[in-house]
């Protein structure tokens, strides 16, 4: 698997264990399969360049986990993210979904050398918060983690795959560039969900985090 790593350095050997554990998988080295968001992900503000690190994956024997195969869910991935991101869950209807949903949606990454699945950042975090209080419904947030074709991310979380990881090369990212795409992408993914067809629910038929509490809703219920 060839994939890229943005940052404001070169990182021919990345350290395993390093890093924010409050990040959308826990500790672990994030990549893309994209050197084009690569680079956006590099140039963090107007005056911030960076680098889009290249390197070859040796996936023959690691355990992966991707969040995007069956059967696992958009409800899985966000169960992933409540266990590591900081949500404000300052009611009592975000207090409950994010027990419901941890309780009945938690997938085990501790076996897992990778995991492949969406990218809160930014807007992409509001989308699933908004989920949580109730706003958007289970298909409204699925199309939303879709705008702005922010892609995936592949997350290293063992030793062991750290070790399968080869350096390859590197290539400039200039903020004037990217750091304007960086923000052009996130700001395109807002102005959709706010104004487009997204946001109309059709109460009848969606299912909303309230829905699902009440039914008892679990992994592999086809409503889901």
């Amino acid at each position: 698997m060839r994939l890229y790593h943005g940052s404001k350095n070169i990182i021919e050997k990345p350290q395993f264990g390093a890093g924010n554990r409050h990040n959308d998988y826990g500790l672990g080295f994030y990549c893309t399969e994209n050197k084009e968001l690569a680079k956006e992900w590099a140039c963090t503000s107007p005056l911030s360049a960076g680098f889009a690190n290249e390197y070859l994956l040796d996936i023959s024997d690691l355990t992966i986990l991707n969040l995007s195969d069956k059967p696992y869910s958009i409800l899985n991935w966000l169960a992933v993210l409540l266990e590591n991101r900081t949500f404000d869950t300052n009611t009592p209807l975000s207090i409950s979904a994010k027990d419901y949903i941890l309780q009945n949606f938690r997938v085990d990454t501790t076996r897992c050398d990778v995991i492949i699945g969406y990218r809160a950042d930014d807007s992409y975090f509001s989308f699933a918060r908004d989920f949580i209080n109730g706003a958007i419904s289970v298909r409204q947030l699925g199309k939303a983690m879709a705008l702005g074709n922010l892609g995936e991310q592949v997350v290293l979380k063992t030793q062991k795959a750290f070790s399968k990881l080869t350096f390859i090369s590197y290539e400039d990212a200039l903020p004037e560039e990217y750091y304007v795409k960086r923000q052009a992408r996130d700001e395109e993914a807002r102005r959709t969900y706010l104004q487009g067809d997204l946001r109309r629910a059709s109460l009848e038929n969606d299912v909303f985090v309230l829905d699902i509490i009440r039914r008892g809703l679990k992994t592999g219920d086809e409503i889901l």
